[in-house]
């Protein structure tokens, strides 16, 4: 009897369960960014990635069955939606703020100031992704047991059960890293809030109307006491009113 034979079987639970609201989503308010499609997007690749799983055990590659399901997949299914809600609240930051500065009247370099520095784009990404940080244990938990899984035999049932129960605990975390995200979110839409207000706030300076306006008066004024005789007109001046008078 070959040692393929001797493996005990490996079956692949349904994830969509343990999955929760990651799979149902949770009810939000509108108006800041939708994170329906990228909530959407995390879930599938998970299920495809056990669909695939599934489809590697019916061919008895069991190693590649496992992997299918390991630390790295889950890892970069969440990277790629951290990834994708941060490039949102981003654009929707920059897109916010360039429509309040546009109808205040904002010129286009006091416009450019308000652009988010590189400094401030990575420190929003990182607020985003440290949701993820109870995540990280329970897949180093899952490749853990994936690797006493992948030889065990009859004998040895409860190490594939300690996969499964690992692979829905994995799933459960992916969850709640994902409802901490939607929290962040959140918090980084109350953040970016009051540069918005700020923005809406804004008025053009008065002062260089009120340069021209005083400089004009004192022009005036010169000019009237000038030519009231109450001042000598310089030759400069002099000059120009005789070729007027010339003309």
């Amino acid at each position: 009897m070959s040692s393929q034979k001797l493996l005990l079987p490996v079956r692949i639970p349904e994830l969509g369960p343990s999955l929760g609201k990651l799979v149902a989503g949770t009810p939000r308010p509108s108006g800041w960014i939708s994170l329906d499609e990228i909530r959407y997007r995390l879930a599938t690749r998970i299920i495809d990635s056990a669909g695939e799983a599934r489809r590697l055990v019916s061919n008895q590659e069991r190693a590649s069955a496992l992997t299918a399901l390991g630390k790295v997949a889950w890892k970069e299914a969440w990277d790629e939606a951290v990834a994708s809600v941060a490039e949102a609240a981003l654009d929707r930051i920059a897109r916010h703020n360039e429509a309040e500065a546009r109808a205040v009247g904002m010129g286009a370099g006091a416009r450019e100031q308000l652009r988010l520095s590189d400094a401030e784009r990575r420190g929003l990404a990182a607020r985003l992704g440290s949701t993820g940080a109870n995540l990280i244990p329970a897949l180093d938990n899952l490749d853990a047991a994936a690797a006493r899984a992948l030889p065990a035999t009859g004998l040895e049932r409860d190490a594939v059960d300690a996969w499964q129960d690992a692979l829905k605990g994995a799933a459960r975390q992916l969850e709640a890293a994902w409802l901490a995200l939607e929290r962040a979110v959140d918090s980084e839409e109350q953040r970016w809030r009051w540069l918005a207000d700020d923005v809406a706030q804004w008025r053009k300076p008065v002062w260089p109307v009120a340069l021209v306006g005083v400089t004009s008066l004192a022009v005036a004024a010169w000019l009237g006491l000038v030519f009231g005789g109450y001042l000598e007109a310089p030759a400069w001046l002099q000059a120009v009113w005789q070729r007027i008078l010339g003309q």
